[in-house]
């Protein structure tokens, strides 16, 4: 039985984005599309590594961060060496979330503090020093 294939419109369609996203994935490394003139044609293997690769999207990674863990899965004789280094790649990504979110946490409450501050002062409850909001603590 002959192996499924899919041109760059079905899998624009399945996937929900555009023929410039899976052609620039193409040139980028992470499809290899067979030619048919000026067609191309995706095998079973380019619709995995495309659903691959937007997973790995939407985790936050880089293309190559996702081109170099795919890769693996061709060179690899088993999968724990892919998967350690995935494992690598999720906890440095995790890491740098959640400094993120230290970071917006900071901000905001920053925010908050500043936002008080001119509430009070509207209110008439407090002037600022020399015209100037001080900076919140």
């Amino acid at each position: 039985m002959k192996e499924p294939t899919f041109t760059i419109t079905e899998l624009s369609r399945d996937f929900d984005i555009t023929p410039r996203t899976i052609r620039y994935y193409e040139h980028q490394g992470l499809l290899f599309p067979q030619r048919s003139g000026s067609a191309r044609i995706y095998s079973k293997r380019d619709h995995t590594r495309l659903k691959l690769t937007l997973r790995g999207k939407r985790l936050g990674l880089s293309l190559a961060e996702i081109k170099d863990l795919i890769d693996m899965y061709d060179t690899a004789r088993d999968e724990s060496s892919q998967l350690t280094r995935f494992l690598t790649v999720l906890t440095e990504r995790k890491a740098a979330l959640e400094q993120q979110r230290e970071d917006i946490e900071a901000v905001l409450a920053e925010i908050n503090g500043v936002e008080e501050q001119c509430r009070r002062i509207l209110a008439g409850n407090s002037r600022p020093a020399k015209g100037r909001l001080r900076r919140a603590q």
